[in-house]
């Protein structure tokens, strides 16, 4: 579409009004970022006046354009954007800036303020969440677009600062943006040269372009407050169709203020009355604060409403494409609104029940059934695929130029591929997962906690789940993950014992669409666990439920998860051989089992019964379960490297061993 240029003398009139309701609101807070807003207004004002489409009346618009501030601490530059261009955000939520109740927080939030594409602030994330949706762009592009007319044809902008480059996490991402020729992709690097501590040059002295070169990107360079040249470049990136694009904008931080400009003090602090008067005379700002003139409101409303007529031409053609491609239109309302078949968990347990295995290997199994009944589910694996069982078979690879298939390569970049399944999550369409071993989700674990933070539907799949791993030695054995995944609030962590929990498990992930689930499964083959007649997978799916129990009121209660499951019940037939009635409860989720009411917890844990946890990790997790008198068998130091069945022996976690702490622990 041909861009309406605004002219310059009028972008800088806007600009300079984002600029002070961003210093405004910093100073009325006492707290935040100022300099960057300062400094990235005249880019930033470029881009959402003449390029980024969009319709604050419609905020979830399938083909809107995405922009992602990914140095979040300049949050008020996006709020400042967002109020002036008619979202809903009022100018009083700018004047409450970071306080209680606000829709001005001190980072930008998904899901809580309209117009956030992503929460950001962590820096890096934001950047490789662009690179997700812009993978899932590309992938929907393909599915749905015809000669005739295309849905999808937008594109993925970021903000992103000297910090998120920093990061390791953006070069990962960048690489497979590249690899991926992801022109759909257009960056704005705000080079202010400044962080905290002072000048980059302290820590950083890295050629910027060159390593975007390397890694396959259309690169320019320009001056960041220079109107005709930032127009020039974007239009350029946009035309760059094959590769990503980075536009690296050389600004001053906190542009304008005689005593603050180019140096850290701009970076978190406000600028202080004094020196905000100064700017305001420096840069010829003649309103009080948080005043916005009339003619900016008015340059802003005109962009809007050509906005408008653009969403409303493509509300046309696409009500006529759906009429006229009805199975393309049938996939296009499946996949946007993650639609699950009602038979969802009675196909998945067919595709299992009565085999055994490792639950890697079953819940390849089930992913193949799910993957069939869910055109949405795609995903793939940090270079581990053929060990996580992740690949959907019959499926394409997605690669450059070729986005139809279902499986994704991250390469060996776990920190990457985290946030890249956030962002395919964030875009919609998807529902994405990302796979790898247990003992290298900590290169995931930012991710994982956003993921959880935005209630967004990603699903991990970590396999080699314990010491049981064997021969690999400490290094691949984890001790402390599950324990430490079960922290982060909102996240379903499901360690499941054999096939029927294993496909339970990943119906539980297919059906929880705010928030994300972690699949923890094992390396080693498991038996079929023999449940009571009793038994319903309703129950299964609260997290915990009898899995075997002697007639009568139990002697010890004994709780498990995973591989643990059935040692526990080899254990519990050793014990009623000593006259001990062991009742067995699989926990394969333990959040959700904490989280059901009183009276089914206690039905399955009866009081005064004494209760054991025994699992192949650390036992913090478990504590309220056990209370100060329970026992936790475990495991509180690093593996070894020796076979599993060697571990098991000297770890003491054989039956016969187990059993005999038990009754040893019921003697006390």
């Amino acid at each position: 579409m041909q861009q309406a240029v605004i002219p310059a003398d009028k972008a800088r009139l806007c600009a300079d009004a984002i600029r002070f309701l961003a210093v405004d609101a910093v100073e009325k807070a006492n707290s935040g970022h100022p300099g960057l807003p300062m400094g990235a207004a005249d880019y930033a004002f470029a881009l959402w006046g003449n390029y980024l489409s969009f319709n604050p009346e419609d905020p979830r618009w399938p083909n809107r354009d995405r922009f992602i501030l990914s140095a979040g601490h300049g949050s008020m530059l996006l709020y400042s954007l967002l109020h002036l261009f008619g979202y809903d955000l009022p100018l009083e939520e700018l004047k409450n800036f970071r306080q209680w109740g606000s829709k001005t927080p001190g980072h930008p939030e998904y899901g809580h303020t309209v117009g956030v594409e992503v929460t950001t602030g962590p820096l890096g994330q934001g950047f490789a969440n662009g690179v997700g949706m812009a993978i899932a762009s590309r992938m929907a592009a393909e599915r749905f677009n015809t000669a005739d007319f295309s849905p999808i044809d937008h594109t993925i902008y970021a903000l992103v600062g000297d910090g998120d480059l920093q990061e390791g996490i953006s070069y990962e991402a960048a690489a497979l943006a590249g690899h991926l020729k992801l022109g759909n992709m257009v960056y704005l690097y705000d080079d202010n040269g400044i962080t905290i501590e002072g000048k980059t040059n302290l820590a950083w002295s890295e050629d910027v372009a060159g390593r975007f070169t390397a890694c396959g990107w259309h690169v320019q360079k320009i001056d960041g407050h220079d109107y005709t040249q930032i127009m020039a470049a974007i239009a350029a990136a946009k035309a760059e169709t094959g590769r990503p694009s980075i536009i690296i904008a050389t600004t001053h931080i906190a542009f304008g203020s005689p005593g603050k400009q180019d140096s850290s003090g701009a970076h978190g602090s406000p600028l202080g009355k004094d020196e905000i008067a100064a700017t305001r005379a420096n840069l010829g700002w003649h309103y009080g604060p948080f005043e916005v003139p009339e003619e900016v409101r008015a340059i802003c409303r005109e962009r809007v409403e050509a906005l408008k007529r653009r969403y409303t031409s493509w509300q046309r053609g696409f009500s006529a494409w759906h009429a006229a491609n009805p199975e393309k239109a049938k996939l296009w309302d499946e996949m946007w609104n993650k639609r699950i078949p009602a038979t969802l968990a009675e196909e998945l347990i067919a595709a299992v029940d009565g085999k055994d295995g490792a639950t890697r290997a079953l819940s390849g199994t089930v992913l193949q059934k799910a993957a069939a009944l869910i055109p949405a589910l795609v995903g793939g694996s940090a270079d581990l695929s053929p060990s996580n069982n992740s690949d959907i078979k019959g499926a394409a690879s997605v690669q450059a130029d070729a986005f139809a298939g279902r499986n994704l390569h991250f390469g060996v970049r776990e920190h990457a591929m985290g946030a890249v399944v956030n962002g395919m999550a964030l875009y919609g369409c998807f529902i994405p997962y990302g796979a790898t071993f247990l003992v290298f989700s900590d290169y995931c674990r930012p991710s994982i906690r956003l993921s959880a933070l935005m209630n967004l539907q990603a699903i991990y799949i970590f396999t080699h789940d314990s010491f049981f791993v064997g021969e690999d030695g400490p290094t691949h054995q984890p001790i402390e993950h599950v324990g430490s995944l079960r922290m982060i609030p909102g996240l379903q962590v499901i360690r499941p014992a054999d096939g029927l929990e294993t496909a339970l498990a990943w119906q539980a992930a297919l059906q929880h669409g705010n928030g994300p689930t972690v699949l923890v499964l094992t390396r080693q083959k498991l038996p079929v666990i023999a449940r009571p007649a009793s038994f319903t997978a309703a129950d299964a799916l609260k997290g915990g439920y009898v899995a075997v129990s002697p007639a009568g009121k139990p002697d010890v209660v004994v709780m498990a998860s995973g591989s643990e499951v059935h040692v526990a019940a080899e254990a519990a037939n050793l014990l009623a051989a000593r006259g001990i009635a062991a009742r067995i409860v699989s926990v394969p989720n333990l959040g959700e089992f904490l989280a059901q009411p009183a009276a089914y917890r206690d039905e399955v844990l009866p009081a005064g019964v004494p209760r054991v946890a025994f699992e192949a990790g650390r036992g913090e997790s478990w504590g309220k379960l056990l209370g100060c008198d329970g026992l936790f068998i475990g495991i509180e130091h690093f593996g070894a490297s020796a076979p599993d069945k060697v571990l098991a022996e000297q770890f003491g976690f054989t039956a016969p061993q187990v059993a005999e702490k038990i009754a040893a622990f019921l003697k006390k």
